[in-house]
């Protein structure tokens, strides 16, 4: 990559971060610190705990569309603003409402699907991927450290400190935004990053794409929920000080991204993605099964959150990948614009019906809950068909009359390793999947320069 696109992915990764983090520090005490609001119920501090999926499912799309028409970096800077917003009316809040509030505001800031097409405007089709997989790093780390901080800061802070934190961050990322992300020469539509609504009934209609929809919905569901229960079941059962709460969370967390890269590593290069995946539906089944047995005993507690961790360290990092290779090549943003959608609805219904379990039935209605929805997952991930381990390549095309188009398309089928080819002559972008054990690397380029140049 240039500078210019090394400056964008970092930035731009900079950015997410800061969002996720201030979305994610309050998971691990919001149930603790809302008992003691005077309008605190259990549905209610679900509700606090997944307002943001619920807004955030509704605007990203949204969000994304406006940006091609009003523009990136503005639609990223109004989001910021809306999370900034957020922020602090949870902070001044006294009240549960007024959180939930706060918490939904934060959510309507849905900049997710912007950034990227930002990211996409300002990169080389040949290094797009590469500087997504940098952002994607980004959110995974960011992720975990929130989980880790969060019980920290709030000890030092309170829970209004902690909202005021992440309205500071919002800051922050307004002025990497302004001070450090490029602003892009062309503004362009990109079938990878965006949702085409032509393609709503394509990727709808695919059983596929479905299947890992629905699974990340209920990986989400699962996540949210647990972090009703747990907090709750390490502060009043346990008794474990809110404060060493993220000292807990920091090993298993750690220890469970140590054990999930080779994982990972064996389902990409050695194609056995779907064991991986089944192992790590299964690893957050047996957890939800474990925390069932926690009692009192501060090891059961961390063995089982390492064993989610795992599983759910695992299962975030294939199922995009599940996506994109599932996904036909020209319609990838389409499925990850969906696939997004599914995941914060899977937060917001977690908040939810944790909220009513928990009221009803305390922490052990929660992790049975789990456990069935993850065995539900098992079964229907068990009849799928793993699709091919297909990587995605771009290049840029010139203006080809219809003979051009036919005759370029026939030739780039022709070179070895490549599985499907879709080119745009109107948006000057050619749209691959192709098995990269065996492509032919430069006759691809060869090819494609030979077009630019003619």
């Amino acid at each position: 990559m240039n500078t210019i696109e090394k400056r964008a992915a970092y930035s731009l990764a900079g950015i997410f971060s800061m969002r996720m983090l201030g979305l994610f520090m309050v998971l691990p005490v919001l149930a603790i610190e809302a008992k003691s609001l005077p309008d605190s119920t259990p549905v209610l501090i679900g509700l606090a705990i997944g307002a943001y999926g619920f807004s955030q499912a509704i605007l990203q799309i949204p969000f994304g569309m406006l940006s091609d028409r009003i523009g990136r970096k503005p639609m990223i800077l109004f989001g910021l603003c809306l999370f900034a917003a957020g922020s602090i009316v949870a902070a001044l809040s006294d009240s549960l409402y007024g959180i939930i509030i706060g918490r939904a505001i934060q959510g309507s800031g849905a900049i997710a699907a912007v950034v990227t097409a930002l990211c996409a405007d300002l990169t080389r089709e040949e290094y797009r991927t590469r500087a997504m997989a940098i952002i994607g790093m980004t959110i995974g780390l960011s992720f975990t450290v929130s989980i880790i901080l969060g019980p920290v800061l709030h000890h030092l802070f309170g829970l209004s400190g902690l909202f005021w934190i992440t309205a500071s961050l919002a800051v922050l990322g307004m002025i990497i935004l302004l001070k450090f992300v490029p602003a892009p020469k062309v503004q362009a539509f990109h079938r990878e990053t965006e949702v085409s609504s032509g393609d709503f009934v394509s990727i709808l209609g695919n059983p596929q794409l479905l299947r890992l929809d629905f699974g990340i919905f209920v990986l989400h569901m699962t996540l949210t929920a647990l972090f009703i229960a747990m907090p709750l079941v390490l502060h009043d059962q346990i008794g474990l000080a809110t404060a060493k709460h993220g000292y807990l969370y920091a090993a298993t967390l750690v220890f469970a991204m140590f054990f999930m890269f080779p994982l990972i590593i064996v389902a990409e290069k050695y194609r056995k993605m779907k064991p991986v995946f089944l192992t790590g539906i299964a690893t957050i089944l047996l957890s939800s099964l474990g925390f069932l047995l926690v009692g009192q005993s501060l090891m059961i507690a961390g063995m089982c959150l390492f064993v989610f961790f795992l599983g759910f360290n695992i299962l975030e990092a294939t199922l995009p990948s599940l996506i994109a290779k599932a996904a036909p090549a020209d319609k990838k943003g389409t499925a990850m614009g969906i696939y997004s959608t599914s995941q914060f609805l899977g937060a917001f219904s977690g908040g939810m019906i944790g909220g009513i379990l928990y009221g009803q039935w305390g922490a052990t209605g929660i992790f049975i809950f789990s456990a069935l929805s993850m065995l539900a997952w098992l079964i229907i991930a068990m009849t799928m068909t793993m699709p091919q381990h297909l990587a995605s390549r771009m290049f840029s095309v010139a203006h080809l009359n219809p003979d051009e188009h036919e005759r370029l398309t026939r030739e780039v089928l022709a070179i070895r390793g490549v599985k499907e080819a879709v080119i745009i002559p109107e948006e000057g972008v050619a749209y691959l999947k192709v098995d990269s054990k065996i492509v032919d690397d430069d006759a691809l380029r060869y090819i494609f320069k030979q077009t630019t140049e003619a």
